[in-house]
């Protein structure tokens, strides 16, 4: 038996050999994976069998998962512990949930701003109703995460800015959220400087460019039918009535000023397009929704930033003037507030969620139990060309489900997808194609992924931002998992591309330096 201190080389989430010690388990490798194992039984105990939408529930679930991988480890338990240290570390994580905060003060600022109103108005004045909302938002999902180049991002605009108007206008919730998630994925998967297309394009040593350009074929068909799909069912599925005649109020009462914000989101994608940082996108259509806000009067200063002062305070009264500074008599009230700080904090339990689960994977990679898979697969399973490639889209997607970030899940599976297809000589582009079309899709599909729950957290929000959106108007993350047809159909397109060998290519197809490695 070896040493469990002693120093072992495996893959880590940066994608490089890292050295460190191995975690031995009581009943083998297998063993490591407990704590993810639980967590997903209770996900599915949570938010299926008891339709418990709560995120905190999930971090108690992954917490005490935690707590019981760490009874069938070998040894001194501090190896394990240091390994929850390593997981919640990686930068993996932590460029979720950064993107995670940008995007929630972006299009909460929005939202103070009026731009639901304005969205409700034109949807109004040019006659989209209920049937065609839910395929225009796919559409426009997929045209904002396609420029900026996070779904993520996407989702949580989309949630917070088209979701009330298209319940408004009675759109079906359930079918209005699959649209939005569907678009996310279609710009995850197709975006240029989206993470999951670069690591993608890095761990099977081709070039982002040549990648996008031999992806965009089972992007669009699956793109197509998904747009047929939602218009059908849009026109078959009954939105929820809003209660009295708050509906006709609402539609009679918006106005077009709140579009002026189209230019704050053609803000962040040219920004994103012209090659800045996510954040620095982001940031600059921060900066444009406030002075745009402040400066045609859409919202208060305070409704942006606000300091809520006792009475008491020494530098209260003197101070009273400033616009973004409310003397409040009630202690309760004391605090700070606004869309920058409402933006972010709705997005802090899911954040300590997501580290934990990376931090749970870890323990599993350290373990052992995701490579004895990754074993498993190759000796069985992948014993032909087109045996190999299903075996590649099945892991891809067996990874996704333990690994709810979906570049996370990139980073952990790609040696394994780029050791398999340069078995059969399967070039990088299509091998890349294969592991970010699994990670894209169905990182917004399972209930406990990271792309449903950034959704239902934003969604989540909207009961008090609203006084006509009631509590049965959020989805259960369980209820939209058959609806995000983009994602179905981009796995589905390429499972049957593996068994037919439509888009095959070998290495010897591509003789660039990039893909053709010999």
């Amino acid at each position: 038996m070896s040493d469990p201190t002693e120093p072992e080389v495996m893959s880590g989430f940066d994608g490089e050999e890292q050295e460190g010690p191995r975690i031995e388990f009581y009943g083998g490798r297998g063993m490591s994976a407990i704590p993810i194992a639980f967590f997903i039984l209770w996900a599915i105990a949570q938010t299926a069998l008891w339709r418990i939408s709560d995120t905190e529930g999930l971090v108690a679930g992954m917490l005490i998962g935690l707590i019981l991988g760490m009874f069938f480890a070998k040894g001194n338990w501090k190896t394990y512990a240091n390994t929850i240290f390593e997981g919640m570390t990686q930068p993996v994580a932590v460029t979720a949930i950064v993107a995670w905060l940008w995007a929630g003060m972006f299009a909460e600022t929005l939202q103070v701003g009026g731009f639901v109103d304005g969205l409700v108005w034109l949807a109004d004045a040019t006659g989209v109703g209920a049937v065609l909302f839910p395929a225009l938002t796919f559409v426009l999902a997929a045209v904002l995460a396609t420029g900026i180049g996070t779904g993520y991002g996407t989702t949580i605009a989309f949630v917070t800015l088209f979701f009330p108007a298209g319940v408004l206008l009675g759109a079906n919730p359930v079918l209005l959220f699959g649209s939005i998630l569907s678009g996310a994925i279609f710009g995850d998967n197709l975006a240029p400087v989206s993470d999951t297309t670069i690591v993608s394009a890095v761990t099977q040593d081709s070039d982002i460019g040549g990648v996008v350009a031999s992806r965009f074929k089972y992007a669009i068909i699956a793109a197509a039918i998904a747009f047929a799909g939602y218009l059908l069912a849009g026109s078959v599925m009954p939105g929820i009535e809003v209660a009295g005649d708050a509906q006709q109020a609402l539609l009679e009462g918006s106005q077009p000023i709140g579009l002026v914000h189209l230019l704050s989101m053609a803000m962040v994608i040219g920004t994103a397009v012209a090659g800045r940082h996510i954040v620095e996108a982001i940031s600059w259509g921060i900066v444009t929704a406030v002075v745009l806000n402040v400066a045609l009067g859409l919202s208060t200063a305070a409704e942006i930033v606000v300091f809520r002062a006792p009475v008491d305070a020494p530098f209260s009264e003197p101070l009273a003037f400033l616009p973004i500074l409310e003397v409040v008599e009630d202690p309760e009230a004391v605090g700070v507030g606004g869309s920058i700080l409402d933006g972010a904090v709705g997005f802090f339990a899911l954040s300590i969620l997501v580290l934990l689960i990376i931090a749970a994977a870890q323990i599993m990679i350290r373990g052992g139990a995701f490579q004895a898979i990754l074993d498993w697969s190759i000796d069985r399973l992948a014993t032909n060309v087109r045996n190999a490639e299903l075996t590649m889209v099945g892991s891809s997607a067996l990874i996704n489900a333990v690994i709810t970030i979906n570049t996370a899940a990139e980073v952990a599976i790609g040696p394994f997808i780029s050791k398999v297809g340069e078995r059969f000589n399967i070039n990088g582009y299509r091998r890349a194609n294969i592991l970010d079309a699994q990670t894209s899709a169905l990182g917004y599909i399972f209930p406990w992924s990271g792309g449903v729950l950034v959704g239902f957290t934003a969604m989540s929000e909207l009961p008090g931002q609203y006084d006509w959106f009631t509590a049965d108007m959020v989805v259960n993350p369980v209820e939209v998992v058959p609806f995000v047809f983009h994602g179905w159909l981009l796995v589905a397109v390429f499972v049957l591309a593996a068994i037919t060998g439509f888009g095959r290519e070998y290495l010897t197809d591509r003789e660039s330096e990039e893909v053709a490695r010999i």
